[in-house]
């Protein structure tokens, strides 16, 4: 593992070699976040060694490095899915690539079905904490000491701190900003009213395909980690109202501006 990230982080610092401070992983119809950014060097994933290459509509497949709010940045447009075949362990190398490229911190956004009453289409979740219905931890096997502990501690995986500075931004540019626990499934199906309602009665409030998985290599290697869910469809429904993927990524589009406000106003103030 450790051989497979330092040559793609060698691959990458020979073509840029300044290191970024944040990490970016951009979710599903979130992509164009990165015309906000003064963008330096773009690098394809099927040029960087061992890198997985994105299969899902509305995810480009590139690392984007540029600045920021006045920081270094480097994001992932377009993310990997447990549900495209990849192991845990290849869905979340590329948030070991980015720790060793230098990040401290890491903002994570995602495309989620709501099952709070309360929320909307298009309203913004800042997660608080997760529950993971993925069979596998992307740290099963054997530990590595470079990247983190054997049992890393998950009691906050999800920045209070940043919680708070985002409620803030929000509040200031009127952006009504959710708060709540997210849950990770492998999907690719969509799910049923049934389990939507389980999910909700076990504590989440928003559910989807991604972030987990991610979160916790980034927890492992002591990276603060910021995540947000834009809720592109409601759990809470009626059977004929059906959801499909087109739908997700056109109702992220329109909340994509509302995000970007609050990630540039977060990487501003770091």
């Amino acid at each position: 593992m450790i051989k497979q990230i330092n040559e793609a982080v060698e691959y990458i610092q020979a073509i840029y070699a300044t290191s970024p401070q944040v990490g970016i992983v951009l979710g599903s119809g979130l992509g164009s976040f990165t015309a906000e950014m003064a963008v330096e060097t773009e690098i394809d994933y099927a040029d960087i060694p061992h890198f997985p290459v994105s299969t899902v509509e509305g995810h480009s497949g590139k690392l984007i490095f540029g600045e920021l709010g006045g920081k270094k940045v480097v994001a992932m447009a377009g993310r990997f899915h447990f549900y495209e075949g990849y192991s845990p362990a290849e869905v979340v190398f590329p948030i070991r690539v980015m720790k060793f490229l230098g990040i401290t911190t890491i903002l994570i956004s995602n495309a989620a079905g709501g099952m709070n009453a309360d929320f909307a289409v298009g309203d913004l979740m800042a997660i608080n904490d997760h529950i993971s219905f993925f069979a596998f931890n992307p740290l099963i096997g054997e530990n590595t000491e470079k990247l983190g502990p054997r049992f890393p501690d998950m009691s906050e995986p999800y920045s209070k701190a940043l919680i708070a500075k985002a409620k803030t931004i929000a509040a200031a540019a009127n952006i009504t900003l959710r708060e709540g626990v997210y849950c990770g499934v492998t999907g690719p199906t969509f799910e049923t009213r049934a389990e939507y309602k389980f999910l909700h009665i076990a504590g989440g409030d928003a559910v989807g395909m991604s972030t987990v998985q991610e979160v916790i290599a980034a927890v492992h290697m002591g990276v603060t980690v910021f995540a947000m869910s834009v809720i592109t469809d409601l759990g809470i429904r009626e059977e004929e109202n059906k959801i499909t993927h087109e739908e997700v990524l056109q109702a992220a589009k329109e909340a994509e501006p509302k995000l970007t406000l609050i990630f540039k106003g977060l990487i501003a103030g770091l």
